[in-house]
């Protein structure tokens, strides 16, 4: 009698196969039934899809719009910083029956509150020495000559009073360092001084050629100075790097300096 052959004991199924199962036999019988489940379930997929592809499409939207932005003010700086030059002159504070007005002649036939010095463009070093003679006087407006910025202009009270008024020179932008080696020469009705930023060891020490700058970022910060009515000063800014200067080095080549020279009427309250 031949022996009956046991059958195997059947594995258990794991939940994933269970629930695998089920759902085809449920995709089954309503294909069966004609029923539209089969297709209820692929309009879900589909939507989730569409839905993924929308999000993903409003993130990159949203990251190139940053980045057009971002490169836009970019633009903007730099058009800015090129459209105000390296020498920027403005008159500030006024006071009640007190005026005074910039120009670049003395005639005052272009009167004005804003001038603008202009820049020099792909300097070397220099020294003082080899700057030519009577800059205050050889032109009015922008004078430059190879490797330094001059610019000449009048401050005239338009007023029929007396007045005083402040004087600030400010350095508005730097790259590279530059400024530790520029030397600003100021003429003021024939008088000059040139002004440099103090030592990089010690920044209360003034260069050997130089009056320090009142701090790091101020070159002069000069107060009430009496202008009477209807007087005109001349002013003539030179601007130049120091070959001189132990931080004229490889480092600052490319280097920028801009600055801004601002006049404020003195209120009576506070002479």
């Amino acid at each position: 009698m031949p022996f009956r052959k046991k059958n195997k004991q059947a594995e258990a199924p794991t939940p994933e196969e269970v629930a695998k199962l089920g759902f085809k036999n449920e995709v089954k019988a309503a294909k069966d039934k004609g029923s539209d489940v089969y297709n209820h379930f692929h309009s879900q997929e589909n939507a989730k899809n569409v839905a993924d592809a929308k999000k993903r499409k409003r993130i990159y939207g949203a990251i190139l719009s940053a980045l057009i932005a971002i490169l836009l003010i970019m633009y903007i700086i730099s058009m800015l910083l090129t459209q105000w030059g390296d020498l920027v002159i403005t008159i500030g504070d006024l006071s009640d029956g007190k005026t005074i007005m910039l120009s670049e002649s003395a005639s005052f036939d272009d009167a004005a509150v804003k001038l603008n010095g202009g820049s020099v463009k792909e300097v070397t070093n220099i020294t003082k020495s080899w700057l030519p003679k009577g800059l205050d006087t050889a032109k009015d407006g922008q004078h430059n000559g190879e490797n330094y910025l001059a610019y000449t202009f009048y401050l005239k009270n338009t007023g029929d009073k007396d007045l005083k008024y402040n004087t600030t020179m400010t350095i508005t932008g730097v790259s590279k360092s530059a400024d530790e080696a520029v030397r600003i020469q100021i003429y003021k009705n024939g008088e000059d001084n040139t002004y440099a930023k103090g030592t990089y060891k010690n920044r209360k020490t003034a260069e050997t050629d130089a009056t320090k700058w009142v701090d790091n970022d101020t070159v002069i910060a000069t107060k009430n100075t009496s202008l009477k009515a209807g007087k005109v000063e001349k002013f003539t800014v030179v601007m130049w790097i120091e070959g001189n200067d132990r931080e004229c080095v490889d480092a600052i080549r490319g280097g920028t300096v801009r600055s801004q020279m601002v006049f404020d009427v003195v209120k009576e309250n506070e002479e």
